[in-house]
């Protein structure tokens, strides 16, 4: 893995003059010269109980006629704005793949954290279901295009089901809502002169449903991506004048850095401006599927004018007739894009510049994280080493791919999957270090104190240093989890297991009970002191591994409702009280076993050792893109 990116998501604290604009009836273009322009950076915590700051909220304060005042003709403060975090729309040309999942597995516990810092979160994902290749695939399985879109779209449910992802909003844009949202957007561009017809003729790559420049195409026409030969064509088409935002993009860019995460992933859609954007096609005269252009109903819209509108077609009520100011006022703009570095450019120079023709305001953050490699190999059907999501889940369990893959991929950067080391590390850190040291702490309570705490755990620790190493830790992990360092988030909060491990290693409390007395004292209170960071664990670690997490919380006598309760204040030290009875010692988590052939015969299993494992905390892979 490379090295830990160190990007906060804070936006910057000073003033800045930005092309962030909230939806008018006039056009951009007109409104640029008659309006003036003033950005405030207002800083915001995640939830009304917290100190900590993390992140920022752009307001455009607009002098206008068009302005809400009151009767004092005092602007209007905004109500917070919830948390919107959207996956990409997945392309349901095929069944979900483990790219795929990593995506929504991130986006999920994000999602998860900010529900614990008290926002209100809006998670959206859904499934993008026009173009060629899927009226294409539909054939190729003998089946109509809705048929093929139903059955691929489920399948995605279904997945996300069994990986426990908590959305809020799946979007097909194959429902009536989204074409209504997506033909009214179409006809506020229009209107605002940035769509015109042309004819056009270019290399043209079917997968990636793009015209290539020759420059960026390897030998033979080859799409980089996709390595097949584009093909030429010509077309009678509609295109969007995305040229005419150059230089409003590159502003946006310059003045707002944090607009696109990692830092890397900025630099490269800047590098990729530098040539000049030209304007691209958002229509189709030959492929049938898909929704008709409203002015020329014998084209379709191109998918990415049509897709990326799902984003805000998601906010509609299913009761309500389907307006864009209707998605708009349900809490627009997103807080944070979560996508494949794939699709970068269409989420951060395409998206961008539709929103501002159509006067919309633009995400507060674009973040692009890298692939995956199986084996230090790309994966292919055709190398027969594809990492099917479903074969993982059901053979691991939700809980270990998902921790496996948020633990060990930076964020942002590629990573790679290997059987043996997602074994051995889920093995170390989640049957080991964690569930181990609460197997073993339960145990020594059921049999000298009938598993029951003798005090209060914030009582048991005064003065003791390990509780002010907890907190630390969790702290740390707060700010990681705000920083989209989600694998430094898991790190810290292991640290706490380690930690515990440590101190119960070192304070013997089975030889302390032996001795009675005051000693029999200590050794009570030691264990309320494991099982307290056992608790805040459950809750820090909950994000990530959520059935985990209510395992423990259960162990320690809480019901499945107070664990649905929780929130991050539940990570301050004192939650246990005396007298609170605990479970009985039961694994939470069950190694996993090593399948290995034995010399000249058939596989067999045998376990990995109990020794726990030493882990490098360095990472190995290059960086992409850095």
């Amino acid at each position: 893995m490379a090295a830990r990116v160190q990007h906060s998501l804070q936006f910057q604290r000073n003033s800045i003059t930005a092309f962030f604009f909230s939806s008018s009836s006039s056009s951009f273009s007109n409104s640029i010269n008659k309006t003036q322009i003033n950005f405030r950076s207002k800083w915001f915590s995640p939830s009304s109980s917290s100190s900590k700051r993390s992140g920022a909220a752009l307001y455009c304060t607009c002098s206008s006629n068009s302005d809400s005042t009151d009767s004092n003709s005092t602007p209007m403060l905004a109500k917070e704005d919830p948390f919107i975090l959207t996956t990409p729309l997945y392309y349901v040309n095929a069944p979900p793949h483990m790219g795929s999942a990593y995506s929504t597995i991130a986006a999920d516990a994000i999602a998860r954290f900010q529900r614990l810092t008290g926002k209100k979160v809006i998670f959206i994902t859904g499934t993008d279901e026009h173009g060629e290749k899927i009226a294409t695939a539909a054939a190729a399985g003998g089946s109509t295009p809705n048929d093929h879109c139903d059955a691929i779209s489920q399948s995605y449910r279904a997945l996300w089901k069994d990986l426990d992802i908590t959305y809020d909003k799946f979007i097909r844009t194959t429902d009536p809502k989204h074409e209504a949202i997506v033909e009214e957007f179409y006809s506020k561009v229009l209107e605002n002169g940035d769509i015109y017809r042309a004819d056009y003729e270019g290399l043209y790559c079917v997968n990636c449903e793009e015209y290539k420049d020759e420059k960026e195409l390897l030998e033979n026409n080859c799409c980089p991506m996709h390595l097949k030969p584009c093909v030429s064509r010509k077309e009678d088409n509609y295109f969007f004048a995305l040229s005419k935002y150059q230089k409003r993009l590159e502003d946006i860019l310059e003045h707002n850095p944090d607009f696109v995460q990692p830092m890397y992933r900025l630099n490269e859609v800047q590098n990729w401006m530098k040539s000049g954007l030209r304007d691209f096609s958002i229509s189709r005269a030959s492929v049938d599927w898909g929704i008709r252009v409203p002015n020329d109903p014998k084209q379709t819209i191109y998918v990415w004018f049509d897709a990326l509108l799902g984003y805000i077609s998601a906010l509609s009520e299913d009761q309500e007739q389907p307006s864009l100011q209707r998605a708009i006022s349900s809490g627009w703009p997103a807080s944070l894009h979560l996508i494949g570095k794939d699709i970068l450019r269409f989420h951060a120079v395409y998206w961008p510049a539709m929103l501002m023709s159509a006067g919309l305001s633009l995400p507060k953050t674009v973040f692009g994280h890298g692939f995956l490699t199986k084996d230090g190999m790309k994966m292919g059907k055709s190398l027969g080493n594809t990492l099917e999501p479903n074969e993982l889940v059901h053979r691991f369990g939700s809980d270990a791919v998902r921790y496996f893959f948020l633990r060990e991929v930076e964020f942002g950067n590629d990573g790679d999957y290997s059987e043996e080391r997602f074994i051995n590390i889920v093995n170390a850190h989640l049957a080991n270090t964690i569930g181990n040291l609460l197997n073993r702490t339960l145990g020594l309570l059921k049999k000298n104190c009938q598993s029951t705490l003798i005090a209060d755990s914030s009582v048991a620790a005064q003065g003791n240093v390990f509780k002010d190493n907890v907190e630390k830790l969790v702290e740390k992990a707060k700010i990681q989890y705000e920083s989209l360092l989600l694998s430094s988030a898991c790190e810290s909060v292991l640290e706490i297991g380690n930690a515990g491990n440590l101190y119960i290693d070192e304070h013997a409390p089975w030889s302390l009970f032996k001795k009675g007395g005051t000693s029999f004292d200590s050794a009570a209170k030691d264990l309320v002191i494991i099982l307290e960071a056992m608790r805040i664990i459950a809750v820090a670690l909950s994000p990530v591994a959520p059935n985990l997490c209510l395992r423990i919380y259960q162990q320690l006598g809480y019901t499945p409702e107070q664990f649905s309760a929780t929130t991050w204040n539940d990570t301050q030290w004192g939650g246990l009280k005396s007298g609170q009875i605990m479970a009985p010692p039961n694994p939470i988590f069950a190694r996993i076993e090593i399948p290995s052939e034995s010399e000249g015969g058939p596989p067999v299993e045998k376990k990995v050792s109990k020794k726990k494992e030493k882990l490098p905390r360095t990472q190995t892979q290059t960086t992409v893109g850095a």
